[in-house]
């Protein structure tokens, strides 16, 4: 599965952004969904998640109220809607997909293949 992130950009804080994560040819459908961040000098860090077709929705406590995960089955497209952004959400974005439920939907063993990210500034 090759995932392609999009829409990352600088932006005020207070501000909003929503990045994409595409998935040409494949049916992102039939896994789980996650975004991730990864701020500089820092570990990536589970930001929201998505369970098989929407199902369930996860979220950090850290963005829980301002980003919102989405996903639209007809275009292969993960969404992440970013509102109230602050400073501290400044970092590389990636999603992923996977189906090891066994770990948690903000825990990156869940997933498997990884987009190559996509910058994020907030000032």
């Amino acid at each position: 599965v090759q995932l392609v992130e999009s829409g990352g950009a600088s932006v005020q804080a207070g501000g909003s952004l929503k990045v994409s994560c595409a998935a040409p040819g494949w049916v992102l459908s039939a896994y789980c969904m996650g975004w991730f961040r990864q701020a500089p000098g820092k570990s990536r860090e589970g930001v929201a998640g998505i369970r098989f077709q929407s199902t369930r929705l996860y979220y950090a406590d850290s963005v829980k109220g301002r980003f919102t995960i989405s996903q639209v089955n007809s275009k292969n497209t993960v969404y992440l809607q970013m509102d109230s952004l602050k400073p501290e959400d400044t970092a590389v974005y990636y999603c992923a997909a996977g189906a090891r439920t066994m770990y948690s939907a903000l825990d990156r063993r869940r997933y498997i293949y990884w987009g190559q990210g996509t910058q994020v500034t907030v000032s």
